[in-house]
């Protein structure tokens, strides 16, 4: 079992940058698979990037703009996100696979000028 908290959320101007934390309550060492998801109003909650001990993944809608990164030290999960569009506001969720996917709260992004 493992919980999330995400943080770093906030209003950011099209173009700009915001970095989000996802700050996991144990041990991140032995968790294989963390990613990010968001869920816009209306919208069903969409994959955005998966980092593992060897690898990342990125959808096509954030490839290139947005970077994903752990530190297991710092059991921390990270998403690095440049050029943002207007689109790209959402809810975004850290998630972690376990024995099974848990998520946290969810933090509040918004792109607009």
């Amino acid at each position: 079992q493992v919980q999330l908290v995400e943080s770093g959320g906030g209003l950011v101007q099209p173009g700009g940058s915001l970095g989000l934390s996802c700050a996991a309550s144990r041990s991140i060492s032995s968790i294989n698979s963390m990613g990010w998801y968001r869920q816009a109003p209306g919208k069903e909650r969409e994959w955005i990037a998966t980092v593992t001990g060897t690898s990342t993944l990125y959808a096509a809608s954030v490839k290139g703009r947005f970077t994903i990164s752990r530190d297991n030290a710092k059991n921390t999960a990270y998403l690095q996100m440049n050029s943002l569009k207007p689109e790209d506001s959402a809810v975004y969720y850290c998630t972690a696979f376990v024995d099974r996917r848990y998520w946290g709260q969810g933090t509040q992004v918004t792109v607009s000028s």
